[in-house]
Parts: C-alpha cells; structure tokens; sequence
C-alpha cells in the first residue's frame, strides 16, 4: 500500500468532470496529539465517541491514538481498545477511512497492527537537543530505530509517515537551521518513507520561516510528500498555513477545539483549530471534504467534556451565532 485510504481525490460537490478542483488533505490529530497532554483522563467509551464524531463530520485521515509507555503518557494507556471500538461506518465513506496510530517502536507496532492500524506514524526532530530529551537518543540514532519498524509494517501493507518535531525551532536549543530539517527528511526518504509531516512543535514559526524551511525540504523530498502541523503558540497558525499553500503543501495536520500540545515544550499551546483550518480553505477555495458546523459542534462538546476553553475562534463565533439566533 502506496498510500493511506482517504488520499484519493474523489469528484467534489457542484464540479462537473474535467473540471479542477482546488483540494487539500486534513489530517485530523485531537484523540491523539490533542489528548495526550491533557491532565484530565478521558474513559475510553469518551475517546471512540470522539473519534466517531470526526468520522461523522467528514474526517477520512484520523490519528486516532498512540502506542507508547502508560509510563510517559498515560491518557494513551487505552490504545489497543480504542482502536479497536472505532466503528468506520460513523463515516459517510467508510472505506476511505484511514486510522493511524504513533508507534515509537516494534513493540508498539505489533500492538497497532494486532488492533487493527491502518497507518503508523514515526518520529524523530530537526533537534538533537530535543531527541536527547524527548526520546533520549540522537537523530541518527532515532533514525535507526525506524528501519525494522518500516521494514515490517511495509510488509504488512500499512503505510508509514514520519514526523519531524520542531522544524521550526526548539524548546532546548532555539533556532533550527532549514538545512538541519532537510537533512532528516533526506534520512526518512532513504527508509523508504514517502510522506513528511514538518512539525512547528512549540509555535514558533512565522510565514517567512515557513516558506524558508518547506523550499528547502521541498528541493529535496518534492513538496507532494510534505505535510505542515502547526502548533499556534503566538498566533501564526492560519498565517502558517497560508505560507505553505503558496509553497505547494496540500496536506495539513490539526486538532478540534485546538485541543493538545507538546508534553515536552514547557509553555506550548494548543494545536492549529480543525474549525479555523476549514473555515481558511474552505474561503480561499479549496474542497476538504469536511462539513465545517459539524466539526464546530464536535470541538464544543469535547470542551464541555474536558471542562476546558474552546480554542477555536471559529467554533466560539459559530456557537455565539447560534445563541443570537435561538434568543430572536
């Protein structure tokens, strides 16, 4: 399997054939990287509904948990049933639906793919000061973790894609060279790996650091094997997204309610709002697939639920909307 379900591009709504349509894929990450730092824990029955209702808005690509040690990130402890409860036919196309999971190794592969994984994700950094204190290794090092975890999930038929943590800059060492991101993406290219996700972990980047790091990898890798996840620590998320799209980037990774940040970045906010993602492409014209009132009403009930503010500006002004119109 070349690529994940959910990739194809499929005619959109009010196009005629031949006609061309402006298209991007959205990665939707919340039950994983969104939940993974929250301090409250989420039942299990309250996660597969989560991701139900993802499926149910529209959402194909869903990184739906992680298989990694109870010991670091407890809120993932439940993986395997997770996984293993989500009901694809929630989806409007249910045989588009790709479900991934991070694996950080072959014993956690083993566990996606005996519950049923889809799609693996692997990570490493552009840091070797972030490696060192996230994973406690080196780039190089992380990298070589990767082969047997690629070699058998290849074989096994499940697509795998990389990410790169702070590719746009780090907690520990600040600045990180374009050259240093390229140079990793070059590495996970060389395992057979096809797609990229460049990752501003801590919210750091601006649209011309954005355009910088993504031309250079892209000299490498081919922008088609690029996918952007920002994080919207100092407001440049959307900002972020609009700099990519000008490079050639037709993937993009985001959370519900900006659910999530990185356990390791002290101070990191929220990831970039599914509903303020959608609401930007679908304005500039691009089909995602996603139907925008009902993310916006999937992102209002996980706050409830998590006793937590709604991030997305979008959701917030499509409730208050709502309110306005129920009190006329």
């Amino acid at each position: 399997m070349n690529k994940p379900p959910g990739k194809a591009a499929n005619q959109a709504p009010g196009t005629t054939t031949g006609q061309q349509v402006k298209r991007v894929s959205v990665v939707e990450v919340s039950p994983r990287d969104g939940l993974q730092n929250e301090t409250q824990h989420v039942p299990t029955p309250g996660k597969v509904e989560l991701c139900e209702l993802l499926l149910a808005a529209g959402v194909l690509r869903l990184e739906a948990t992680a298989f990694v040690s109870p010991r670091w990130v407890p809120q993932m402890a439940d993986a395997s049933a997770v996984l293993g409860q989500i009901n694809r036919g929630a989806s409007p196309q249910p045989a588009q639906v790709c479900l991934s999971a991070l694996v950080p190794n072959l014993q956690g592969l083993h566990a996606a793919l005996a519950a049923g994984v889809q799609e693996v994700v692997v990570f490493t950094a552009a840091s070797e000061a972030f490696t060192q204190q996230n994973i406690h290794c080196t780039i190089a090092q992380s990298i070589e973790r990767f082969k047997p975890v690629v070699e058998l999930a290849r074989q096994r038929g499940v697509h795998v894609r990389a990410s790169i943590s702070c590719a746009l800059g780090c907690p520990y060492q600040g600045a990180v060279p374009a050259d240093a991101v390229a140079q990793v993406a070059r590495q996970l290219l060389d395992l057979g790996i096809t797609e990229l996700d460049v990752a501003d972990t801590i919210g750091v980047g601006t649209a011309g650091r954005v355009q910088e790091v993504f031309e250079r990898v892209a000299a490498v890798t081919g922008v088609q094997a690029l996918a952007a996840h920002f994080h919207d620590t100092y407001g440049q998320a959307l900002t972020n997204v609009y700099a990519a799209l000008g490079v050639g980037v037709r993937t993009f990774h985001s959370s519900v309610a900006g659910l999530g940040g990185c356990p390791y970045a002290q101070g990191a906010t929220g990831n970039l709002a599914t509903e303020d993602l959608v609401y930007l492409l679908h304005g500039l014209g691009y089909h995602t697939g996603l139907d925008l009132p009902s993310l916006a009403r999937t992102g209002q009930w996980v706050s409830r639920i998590l006793g937590r503010r709604n991030a997305s500006r979008v959701g917030c002004a499509l409730e208050a909307a709502q309110l306005a119109e129920r009190l006329q």
